[in-house]
């Protein structure tokens, strides 16, 4: 079985609500700067009534740009041939990037303030995965595949004439 997996880890980006409730909470934005824009505009500040139109515009496109972006996802899937990390944006086209087990390295790069980033390394080639993590979530991926790649270079053998 020279193609069996040996580790494999789907990476999606996490998102707190639901279509369904995503909008229920845009609707109620709308409602509450409504409310707020008719009353500037019967006191007369007419020009925030148009101004929290422009808001809730694009209020309505950064949510639909926060809910296209689940379509995302990253596989990482490592077996003797090597590791292929594949990763599908969010209008469906696919990149692959194969790298080489035995030069492999898995890297957690601590940066100042903000959430550290997962780095695979191998040779001349560094790839940064599972972006969308949090940093408990990419420190425990990086144990998981760390100890993967050192069972795959050094393998227990049974041999049943040495028991």
């Amino acid at each position: 079985m020279p193609d069996s997996t040996l580790f494999q880890a789907v990476i999606v980006p996490h998102r707190s609500l639901s279509a369904r409730h995503m909008r229920r909470l845009l609707i109620v934005i709308c409602a509450m700067c409504g409310v707020s824009a008719s009353a500037f505009v019967m006191l007369g500040a007419w020009p925030v009534g148009g101004f929290t139109g422009l808001e809730l515009l694009l209020a309505a496109m950064l949510f639909r740009l926060n809910a296209r972006a689940v379509r995302g996802s990253e596989l990482v899937l490592l077996t003797q041939a090597g590791l292929r990390v594949l990763r599908t944006d969010p209008n469906g086209q696919k990149r692959e990037i194969v790298l080489s087990p035995a030069w492999l390295h898995v890297v957690v790069e601590e940066r100042a303030g903000r959430v550290p980033g997962l780095v695979l390394t191998a040779r001349h080639t560094r790839v940064e995965i599972a972006r969308s993590l949090g940093e408990d979530e990419k420190r425990d991926l990086a144990n998981a595949l760390a100890e993967a790649l050192a069972r795959l270079r050094s393998p227990v053998f049974d041999n049943p004439q040495l028991r």
